[in-house]
Parts: structure tokens; sequence; C-alpha cells
């Protein structure tokens, strides 16, 4: 199995899925199809499918011209508003490109009609040999998408009853060049793990944040860390529905400030900024968020 990364408009990521035992592939989010293309007469491949992981336009309008270039793909999706879908997959449903198989995980949090592919490779022998993951706008590095529509309940079902339980070596390709920001925001939670610090270093040098893995994410990831005590006491609660709802609030703060488009000002912007997301929960809470830690990595941030 061959993964081809193709960085799309400003910080969308397509991919190219090649089986090389058929010279088969299929394409992720294709919304720049030009470029997809392109990529594809490199590799010499037939394409016979698209694996559409959301509706949303830069995720999804690209399929209008592909199937105009290429009539008899497939267009797999989860939701009627995805352009062009011929093919509705169900939770859990495998089908193949080649050789290789993929299942659709159906993981409604940032839109209803989410869906993650998970694709293994095999062997002569019939053993799996590789695993990866698609996650669109759902699980990112370092981080996971907004609640669109969805809310904190079924994003913690989908990271961890569905997304986290799977082999710790399996792949992640996210749809978002967010790497950074995300492990930035994590280590202002967590400013002692070594892991975060680990992968910040790295990604310094690195032109991108994909592929990640569910292992490293189990390390890194505050979404998928809740039980830890680092991110109960920056969420100030032991709910794990809370608990996620207040890690988005203070990331979306945080990318505020980041982005410079908004003068909040220390906790006090912090508080504000989880009242209007938390959708009237308890703000006494903030008792317990570690916000000298968090305004001390945005003040780093800054320097």
């Amino acid at each position: 199995m061959r993964i081809i990364t193709i960085p799309i408009f400003e910080n969308n990521y397509s991919y190219l899925i090649v089986d090389d035992k058929t010279n088969e592939a299929a394409a992720v989010d294709p919304a720049e199809p030009q470029k997809v293309l392109t990529a594809l007469a490199q590799t010499g491949a037939r394409l016979t499918s698209v694996l559409t992981t959301n509706h949303h336009q830069h995720h999804s309008v690209g399929n209008i011209d592909l199937i105009k270039e290429k009539p008899n793909l497939a267009i797999f999706g989860h939701d009627a508003r995805i352009p062009e879908l011929n093919y509705v997959c169900k939770h859990e449903e495998e089908f193949t490109v080649g050789t290789l198989k993929v299942r659709s995980l159906h993981t409604p949090s940032y839109t209803k009609g989410s869906v993650c592919y998970y694709v293994r490779d095999f062997n002569e022998m019939n053993d799996e040999i590789e695993r990866v993951l698609f996650t669109g706008d759902t699980l990112l590095t370092g981080g996971c998408g907004k609640f669109i529509e969805g809310d904190a309940k079924d994003m913690h079902n989908v990271l961890y009853n569905i997304l986290g339980t799977l082999p710790k070596d399996t792949k992640v390709y996210c749809g978002h060049e967010y790497g950074m920001s995300n492990l930035q925001f994590a280590n202002t939670i967590d400013p002692n793990n070594q892991n975060i610090r680990r992968k910040l270093a790295w990604l310094q040098a690195a032109d991108r944040t994909v592929p990640s893995t569910i292992g490293d994410e189990l390390e890194c990831n505050p979404y998928l860390r809740i039980s830890e005590l680092p991110i109960q006491n920056a969420t100030g609660t032991l709910d794990p529905y809370e608990s996620i709802q207040m890690l988005r609030a203070l990331n979306d703060n945080f990318n505020i400030q980041n982005n410079g488009i908004n003068n909040l000002n220390g906790s006090l912007g912090i508080n504000n900024c989880v009242n209007e997301f938390s959708n009237g929960m308890n703000v006494d809470r903030m008792n317990g968020v570690n916000v000298m830690n968090i305004m001390n990595g945005l003040s780093n941030l800054v320097m």
C-alpha cells in the first residue's frame, strides 16, 4: 500500500491510496481534482473510487469535476449532501480497493455524516501488515474537529469507542494541517508532558504533521487523555463530556489568541470564552483550571 499526500487549498490534504498489487487507487477528499489527477498520473495507477469524509466543500466539491473525468467512479460517503455520492456506506461496512480492505467508520461529531476510513493491507499469507486511518476533520494530529453538528458526547463516543480502540501502530492521515497549533495548545494544558515536547521538537524540522499514529495520539492528544490528572486539573472536572467540552472551549480561545483575532486578556478572557462555549456549564468549575499554565504557554508562544 502506498499513500500519497496531496496538499490542497491553504491547509487541507487529499490523499491517494494505491494498491501496488493490482495498480488500483482510491482518492480521499479530492477537493482540488486536478492536483489529484496529476499525482495519479505519476503513479500510473487506475482510479476506481473516492472516499469522502464529510460533505463540506473543502473535502467534497472536487467530486463534481472528478466524476466528469472518470464517470465510473464509486463515490463513497455517509451524507446525502456529498456531491455525486453514489454509494452510502454503513458503519463498519467493508469494501475493497484492489486487495486492500477498507472499513467505513461512521463518526458523527464534526458533522452528522462524518466518516473515517480504516484501510488494511495484507501479505501473501493473509497476515495484516499495515493499517492506516483517514479521519477528515474528526481526529486531527494533536486535536479534534469542532462539534459543528454534534456535541461533546458524540465526540467522546467517536474518540474513545471507535477511533481510540484501533491498533496503536495505525497511521493517522487527517484532513488538515493543524498539528503544530494543536500540539502547542496541548503543551499549555499539560506543559510537563515529555511526549508532547518531543513531538513539538520533531515538528520544528518537519514539513507536515501527517501521518501521526493512534499511539502518538493516545500519548499527546488531550482529547484522548481526559482520564489523566493533568487534563482533569486543566478542565476542572471529572465528567468526561464536560471535560471534552471545556477542552474545546479552551482550544478555540487559544486559536483566537494565537491568531490575534481578539484582545482577550488573561484568565478573564478564558473564562468568558468558556462561558460562551460551554452552554451554561457552571463556570465555578474554572477554579480547577490551570490558567497559569495556559497563559504561560501563550506568553511563550508570543515570545
